[in-house]
């Protein structure tokens, strides 16, 4: 089962791309232009990582993480950013939780690589210039987007990664052709202008994935992003939800997430 979820993953949605070019460009932004040929590559055989699926399989992750697989799919994710033994890994603020960071510091002390959290720019501007294999951003990009620094932390992940090195990106998805100023207080951001900003940074983008495409989010949510698992917010300014919204809330899972694999030129 896991092996045919890997491969599905490899595909590559077209479709989008042509969405994203003809999408409502936010105010003062340029034209997100991703020609076919762009994500035209070819799909890596798929091998089975027998350590990652140990480090995935631990007694020693926590419950609440392992419950989270069906709406994250770790192993199917780390495959298509192409996560091979001995790597170098950086992880951008990996939080306190640490759901990426449980599997692949492991993955990496095990496999002979090396996992190194980054908390905030600071730490990342702070890693040798050309050492990482992998570097890994999961779902912070609409807290960069509001404090105005998705520019600076792009331009630290590509200084650290080697040529050829991958940015892993793993991110809420609003609807494209929405002002990112107006969508990333809910959580959400455009895909479009994540890649616009990878691609301003330097980086080309290879490969986007709908593994972690949720269709039955409509973001129209309360509180937010936040309103749905795993936060699960219940109030805020006055609002309380009812249990019945908490029930549908609740069967909505995690939010829609862009999967995608960018790639520093070698």
């Amino acid at each position: 089962m896991r092996r045919s979820i890997v491969l599905a993953a490899f595909a590559v949605i077209l479709p989008a791309a042509a969405q994203a070019q003809s999408a409502d460009v936010p105010p003062g932004g340029a034209p997100l232009h991703l020609p076919r040929t762009a994500l035209a590559t070819t799909p890596p055989d798929y091998q089975t990582d027998t350590a990652l699926l140990a480090a995935i399989d631990a007694p020693t992750r926590p419950e609440a993480d392992r419950a989270r697989d069906i709406f994250r799919h770790p192993e199917e994710s780390l495959t298509f950013w192409g996560l091979t033994p001995g790597m170098t890994i950086i992880e951008v603020q990996p939080g306190a939780a640490g759901w990426w960071r449980v599997i692949l510091e492991p993955y990496a002390r095990a496999t002979g690589g090396h996992y190194a959290p980054a908390d905030d720019v600071a730490a990342l501007e702070a890693q040798p210039e050309g050492a990482a294999d992998l570097v890994l951003i999961a779902r912070a990009f609409h807290n960069w987007a509001r404090q105005g620094r998705t520019d600076a932390v792009l331009a630290a992940a590509f200084r650290a990664l080697k040529p050829g090195g991958v940015l892993a990106i793993e991110q809420h998805r609003s609807v494209e052709g929405l002002n990112v100023a107006d969508t990333a207080p809910t959580g959400y951001v455009p895909e479009s202008y994540v890649i616009r900003a990878a691609q301003s940074a330097g980086f080309v983008l290879e490969a986007r994935s709908e593994l972690n495409a949720n269709p039955n989010d409509d973001r129209n949510h309360p509180f937010g992003v936040w309103t749905l698992p795993p936060t699960r917010r219940d109030s805020q300014d006055g609002r309380t939800l009812t249990a019945q919204e908490r029930a549908a809330f609740d069967a909505v899972g995690e939010s829609d997430r862009m999967t995608l694999r960018l790639r520093k030129p070698a």
